[in-house]
């Protein structure tokens, strides 16, 4: 049994399968509604419901309010269509996003490589080819959890079009069962389902300006896809990395960087440690993301595209020191995967999250 479901301002009607949730059926057929979660706890995909019956599923109720609810709202990732219905989305075009339909892929592990005492790049060799903008990341179906665990793609499209395989950079969290069975539980050889690609986190290339990437722990790997994909098509706009973490030996594809900077004049690169007790070890930059390219760039951001992919607290601070540097929202691009500890965070309410 199927409903159909009319997008505006779109004007576009989609099938929608019972027990579908009306974000995956729009991203499966090429439509791009405002997400984040994908879980129903940051409410980033809440959308007005002008005609129709849904269920709400398992929305927080912090995210879509009982008067919101009241009111018509609901939340994308978490509704299902109890008849025909139909819906007004806050949708933007986007001149340089590419419409791709989300797709099931059935891989085989190839390799596991350990990037850091605490993350593993694993490396999945697809069923079919994927065609993804870099900076979009895919959701892995892990054994015995609801739901699929969202982790970006680490290499380019080039890359991956010509091995077949898709990386992805996982950091173990303490007490995540999806990550330590991820760590711990695969192994080279093993099976596993994806989908993808999901996300709007892309380069800006027509805007034609120079670009700015924050980084912060695993947050790295959509950068890195991003940069690569940028250098490999003979980009001449100036790209600046700002890379963070607490050690040394946590910088994982440190050596890579310093490679690509040296090959790539357009290309600048700017390791930081924010460990206090480095010693004489360490001879980069010191302090968190933030201080260190504010000190970098002198304090004005200004003429720049930024994107800023990392921890929620790391990328709010980031925010702040790019507004101030007399950089603003629309300049401003974020990825980042909440928990529902993120969601409890404080978070400034000048900026609106794509």
């Amino acid at each position: 049994m199927s409903y159909q479901l009319l997008i505006e301002p779109l004007g576009a009607t989609i099938e929608v399968e019972e027990g579908q949730t009306l974000l995956d059926a729009a991203l499966r057929q090429g439509i791009y509604i405002p997400h984040a979660c994908g879980h129903g706890l940051c409410g980033t995909c809440k959308v007005q419901v002008s005609d129709g019956e849904v269920d709400h599923g398992h929305a927080n109720p912090f995210a879509l309010m009982d008067f919101e609810r009241d009111a018509g709202k609901t939340l994308a990732c978490c509704a299902t269509l109890q008849s025909d219905a139909s819906i007004e989305a806050d949708i933007d075009e986007e001149p340089d996003a590419e419409i791709i339909p989300v797709r099931d892929f059935d891989c085989t592990v190839s390799r596991i490589e350990s990037l850091t005492p605490t993350i593993k790049a694993i490396f999945l060799k697809l069923d079919k080819p994927l065609h993804f903008q870099a900076g979009q990341y895919v959701q892995v179906v892990i054994p015995g959890i609801e739901g699929g665990r969202a982790f970006s793609i680490a290499n380019s499209p080039a890359q991956v079009q010509a091995t077949g395989e898709v990386e992805l950079n996982v950091r173990i969290i303490k007490g995540g069962a999806g990550t330590t069975w991820l760590h711990e539980q695969l192994k080279a050889g093993d099976a596993l389902r994806i989908s993808g690609p999901y996300g709007r986190f892309f380069v800006r290339k027509s805007a034609n300006e120079p670009v700015v990437f924050f980084a912060g722990g695993s947050g790295l790997s959509s950068p890195r896809s991003m940069i690569l994909d940028l250098l490999e098509s003979g980009s001449t706009l100036p790209i600046t990395l700002v890379y963070g973490q607490r050690s040394q030996e946590e910088l994982y594809y440190d050596a890579e960087f310093r490679a690509l900077a040296k090959q790539h004049a357009n290309f600048n690169y700017v390791p930081a440690l924010s460990d206090a007790a480095l010693g004489d070890s360490w001879q980069g930059a010191q302090g968190y993301v933030h201080d260190v390219a504010k000190a970098h760039f002198a304090g004005n951001f200004s003429g720049n595209k930024a994107y800023l992919c990392g921890p929620p607290v790391m990328i709010e601070a980031c925010i702040s020191t790019l507004m101030q540097g007399r950089l603003y929202e629309r300049d401003i691009y974020t990825e980042k995967f909440l928990s529902a500890a993120d969601t409890k965070q404080q978070r400034s309410p000048l900026f609106k999250r794509v």
